[in-house]
């Protein structure tokens, strides 16, 4: 199942995922570019999105809106729907609306071969390949991997450190799209917020801290998240044309 956590209020962008994108909603977009995977399900605080959801012929759920983050957002959302331990469970967030299918597939087909060889894996997760350029920007996440393609490390700033300074050189940029099992969310969502994911200010390094395994896939994608209007605007200047 696939979740995307809808809050309605944005600090950066006011109502950002109701704004029009081609026609539909953020929200809506989202839901549609991802639907062909799987059970698509809104997870909101809002009767807005929960109407527009039923509009456009999503289901939606009604959680709090106390919820710090969106991964808190669709552990509640789980628990209402009932769902079994094993459940696979997607967060792709709502203004990702150009995420390609084949990064969410990516994450999907990861998951269901953790839970077939019953790895000892927490969270699955994503990233590409980014320009040295890209990697200086603390909005672009980094991920340092090991020799098994688990996360060691996820900075906003640039690592690793390239001693040497050779000229491209490439980075991981990690891409926010989380897969669970129901049973691992839960987990996640159990333990309390790090020291690290406090300094850094991203959720992940919770499970880091707590030492459990987050697994990596290489994906290539040309989506973003849509944090401002100047995100907007260069989403819809690049993406127009192919959708």
């Amino acid at each position: 199942m696939i979740i995307i956590p809808a809050r309605l209020n944005s600090s950066r962008f006011a109502n950002k995922i109701l704004v029009d994108i081609l026609g539909l909603p953020m929200v809506i977009k989202t839901a549609k570019q991802v639907s062909s995977l799987d059970k698509v399900v809104i997870a909101t605080d809002s009767q807005e999105v929960i109407d527009l959801a039923s509009e456009h012929g999503f289901d939606a759920v009604m959680t709090s809106s106390d919820h710090q983050s969106g991964t808190d957002r669709i552990n509640e959302a789980v628990n209402k729907l009932n769902l079994s331990d094993d459940e696979i469970i997607v967060n792709v967030q709502a203004d990702e609306p150009f995420i390609e299918p084949e990064v969410i597939e990516a994450v999907i087909n990861r998951v269901k071969t953790v839970v077939e060889k019953d790895e000892d894996i927490m969270i699955t997760s994503c990233y590409k390949e980014i320009s040295s350029e890209l990697a200086d920007d603390s909005n672009h996440v980094k991920v340092v991997l090991d020799e098994n393609s688990n996360a060691i490390y996820f900075s906003r700033a640039k690592v690793p450190y390239h001693r040497d300074h050779y000229e491209n050189a490439v980075y991981h940029g990690h891409l926010g799209i989380y897969g669970f099992t129901k049973k691992s969310l839960n987990e996640f969502c159990s333990l309390k917020p790090s020291r690290l994911e406090n300094l850094e200010k991203l959720e992940q390094l919770r499970a880091l801290d707590n030492n459990y395994n987050i697994t990596m896939v290489k994906v290539e994608s040309k989506s973003f998240g849509i944090d401002t209007q100047e995100d907007l605007n260069n989403a819809l200047r690049i993406f127009q044309n192919n959708s």
